[in-house]
């Protein structure tokens, strides 16, 4: 068996895992996740401690990754999960509207963003962005989107970075 999926699960309180012929699912606090079954993977819940278990040698794998998913899946009921977005350039800003989030990204129009389900954005201020929410995928793929928009530039750097990215910056031309 892969050393992942050997790897237990600590249940904080207030969460709980469930389990059915389809799927997984894990609730708590912050919403409820739910996971498609992988095929001859099982879990054991045994006084707060979830491990999995492969029905056969080719499950393992699935095993592995399927204990991954929902140990970021019980984190993400229990704490959430938060990515940070930074605005670098001169007149580069965010703002909220409503639930939609508005950006200014030296475009000639306004850029407006609508989160999906399950998704908040905040905006602490004018050039950061906090993407938050319980499911990780998801509120990764929703930063990605956004920073999207426009990709720090290698010249000058402006743009919209992830906190603490290091962008590389190329020398300019020479005469």
């Amino acid at each position: 068996m892969s050393r992942v999926a050997k790897k237990p699960i600590a249940l904080p309180k207030g969460v709980e895992i469930t389990a059915t012929a389809e799927q997984f699912s894990v609730k708590g606090p912050k919403g409820t996740l739910t996971l498609a079954r992988p095929q001859g993977v099982d879990l054991k819940n045994e006084n707060g401690v979830v491990t999995m278990v492969a029905a056969n040698a080719e499950a393992i794998p699935m095993a592995g990754t399927a204990r991954a998913i929902l140990a970021n899946m019980v984190k993400g009921v229990s704490e959430g999960f938060q990515r940070k977005l930074e605005l670098v350039g001169v007149g580069y800003r965010a703002a909220m509207q409503g639930k939609d989030l508005s950006l200014s990204l030296g475009f000639s129009h306004p850029v407006t963003f609508t989160p999906p389900e399950g998704i908040t954005i905040t905006t602490p201020s004018q050039t950061e962005i906090v993407v938050a929410g319980a499911d990780a995928q998801l509120v990764g793929q929703v930063a990605a989107k956004i920073r999207a928009y426009r990709s720090p530039e290698p010249y000058k750097g402006k743009g919209v970075r992830y906190a603490g990215e290091n962008v590389i910056m190329k020398e300019a031309k020479k005469a």
